[in-house]
């Protein structure tokens, strides 16, 4: 099937890569496997499934080892720590969510319009995927150039996200000691994508508040959907006044304000 020709019909598509990524592809079957969500999976005559859960695999090692390489050069004099933090802020799914949407490669994405809603990582799946298609195509430095020079400095704010608080984890579990409140950590399901113990997992954790239930996230690792699931709960209760903010913009605690 061919989708990138430019004929009428196509022209979402081949806009996409043309103008986005400039460059046109050539092996047109994997990118459309990659806009493939798994609630939208063909089948094959012999019952196998195709969707974009390989190239998303794929994808997600190509990406982090590209962003790990940008980030080495971009930050000559900064540590292991630091380094690690903003990846992990580059190729969070909330992060990747909200880049492929800024891209338009949500409009792309083929997924079961009733489920709206029940995925919550379609968009950053979709975009990974489109990484793992890029390398399979052209190769990794190819890739690199594309992601690095089309995407990650025209569409992300790199300082601005190396100023964004991240360790909220850290943050919900220091006001917890303060205000003498348990916080926990609980994993209360496991998801697969694919079939059983063949493709990655998904973890959802909920943040408990003296035994009492708070915010829920999801993520591939227990720790992405803790900290995910922090950040929520810690928004949450700055929100309802339970953390208040000093002049500076800064969250304290509210026992603190009021002395």
């Amino acid at each position: 099937m061919v989708l990138f020709h430019r004929y009428k019909g196509n022209e979402e598509f081949y806009n996409f890569f043309k103008n986005i990524l400039g460059f046109t592809p050539r092996r047109t079957d994997l990118y459309q496997v990659a806009f493939i969500h798994r609630s939208k999976s063909l089948e094959t005559l012999k019952g196998h499934r195709i969707n974009n859960e390989r190239l998303e695999y794929l994808g997600d090692a190509v990406l982090s080892a590209l962003v790990a390489e940008y980030l080495y050069k971009k930050y000559p004099y900064e540590g292991e720590g630091f380094l690690t933090v903003m990846r992990s802020k580059i190729v969070s799914r909330a992060n990747l969510n909200k880049l492929a949407h800024k891209i338009g490669l949500t409009r792309l994405i083929q997924y079961n319009k009733e489920q709206q809603g029940i995925f919550k990582s379609i968009e950053g799946d979709a975009f990974e995927a489109l990484v793992g298609a890029i390398y399979l195509e052209k190769g990794y430095r190819f890739t690199r150039k594309v992601i690095v020079d089309r995407v990650i400095r025209l569409h992300l704010d790199i300082d601005a996200l190396s100023q964004q608080d991240w360790n909220y984890k850290s943050k919900l579990i220091d006001w917890g000691q303060k205000e003498k409140c348990k916080v926990s950590f609980e994993v209360i399901r496991t998801m697969f994508q694919g079939k059983k113990n063949a493709s990655r997992k998904e973890y959802e954790v909920q943040v408990l508040l003296d035994g009492e239930p708070a915010e829920k996230a999801i993520e591939f690792s227990i720790k992405a959907a803790e900290q995910l699931a922090a950040e929520k709960t810690y928004k949450k209760l700055v929100e309802i006044g339970r953390i208040s903010k000093n002049e500076n913009g800064q969250p304290k605690n509210a026992s603190e304000a009021e002395a």
